[in-house]
């Protein structure tokens, strides 16, 4: 009887000396955080949520060799509300955090701009999924860096697609006013003209509901076309009541348009209109497949666009820690983890091959016109792809031609 008491306590001690190894090494190991900020409510969450997602996915499927190394990496997700003083408020908050090494983000430019300059004070890579205005990299920011294009190469390549139809003479264009709509307008205005487009009106509105005061003057100009610089949940419900209203002609906007949520706002009134993406369904990436089907059985749906692009900056991320933590034998320096991240060339991702140059941007970006085909949301990854471009980033052209190349 003494001998069975002995061999259950034996047993039992066993059992509790590996528990509290276990317990042990689980305390040791060294926590690293990845941080992302994206509306995660408000009429921007379709886009916003799905971008998260695919942060926490990618810190699930990616963090093994980290793991493997001694560390336990978390991921931080912020609601920016696609609010600037949000956003802010939100990278006070994370840089005090020094677990935090990375943030993944944003998806409005508007908000990147100033919440990248608090990171930027605290050393902190952000690496952006869609972030498109010129001014993220512009800065010259050695923090800030993003895998999509820009809107002074995006706004382009709309107004020449229009110009190549052979039907549209003359355009309205609309922006909602923020630093993304405002300057892809801009940029779209500016190569309209130079492709021999008349533009009738370049004007700015935050209306979001009722756009009779708006849609009226541009009916009584009998535009060829019509390009709102603005995101879904408010081009979705203009060309919903331009329609209505009696304009027939052209719509088009950047990919601020890109959400499945623009064919349930727009209804069939959206069926037809094109918009450009730097992004564009996950779908139309070969490297992807396992990641769409990834997410569906993760989240019970499919992927919104920029999701892909967040799994790959998100990667780019885990990698450049990891690099740094060899370099530096423990845990890295923010410092360090962005010197790494801008370094980073040659990555092989869903999206396709990412080097940065020194600005930040990728050295040769994607750009899609995409058509809509059906009013149903859940068919939004099965629109039209009429042309892709690939086009280097201005730094690299200016690099290239300095050096005869």
């Amino acid at each position: 009887m003494r001998t069975k008491r002995f061999v259950v306590f034996t047993l039992l001690l066993v059992v509790a000396l590996a528990l509290s190894a276990t317990l042990v090494s689980a305390q040791d190991a060294k926590v690293i955080k990845i941080a992302s900020q994206t509306p995660l409510s408000g009429p921007q969450s379709v886009l916003g949520s799905s971008m998260s997602n695919a942060v926490a996915l990618a810190v699930e499927q990616l963090s093994g060799p980290l793991a493997e190394a001694g560390y336990k990496v978390e991921y931080v997700p912020f609601d920016d509300q696609a609010t600037p003083d949000v956003g802010v408020a939100n990278a006070n908050n994370l840089v005090n955090d020094p677990a935090i090494l990375a943030v993944i983000g944003h998806l409005n430019s508007g908000v990147a701009i100033p919440s990248s300059e608090v990171y930027d004070q605290f050393n902190l890579v952000m690496i952006s999924p869609a972030n498109t205005n010129p001014r993220i990299t512009n800065r010259g920011l050695t923090t800030v860096n993003r895998v999509c294009g820009r809107d002074d190469l995006q706004g382009p390549t709309g107004a020449r697609f229009l110009a190549g139809l052979g039907t549209v003479s003359s355009v309205y264009v609309l922006h909602d006013t923020t630093a993304y709509g405002q300057g892809v307008a801009e940029f779209f205005r500016v190569e309209a003209e130079a492709q021999g487009m008349t533009v009738l009106g370049f004007e700015g509105t935050t209306e979001a509901a009722n756009f009779e005061g708006v849609i009226q003057p541009i009916l009584a100009l009998a535009p060829d076309a019509i390009y709102f610089g603005g995101i879904y949940s408010q081009t979705g419900i203009f060309i919903n009541q331009a329609r209505a209203a009696g304009f027939s002609g052209i719509f088009m906007g950047p990919d601020g348009t890109d959400s499945s949520e623009f064919a349930q706002l727009s209804g069939e009134a959206g069926v037809g209109t094109y918009y450009t993406s730097v992004a564009g369904p996950a779908s139309i990436y070969p490297n992807a497949a396992q990641f769409v089907a990834d997410y569906n059985a993760k989240f019970g749906e499919d992927p919104q666009p920029f999701a892909a692009q967040s799994y790959d900056a998100t990667a780019i991320a885990l990698n450049a820690i990891l690099e740094a933590a060899t370099i530096a034998g423990d845990v890295p320096s923010r410092a360090a983890v962005a010197s790494v991240v801008r370094s980073t060339t040659g990555y092989e991702g869903l999206t396709g091959t990412v080097t940065f140059d020194a600005y930040g941007d990728p050295e040769v970006g994607l750009y899609y016109v995409i058509q809509v085909g059906s009013s149903d949301p859940a068919a939004w990854g099965g629109n039209t792809l009429l042309e892709t471009l690939e086009i280097p980033s201005p730094f690299k052209v200016l690099s290239d031609s300095m050096m005869g190349g």
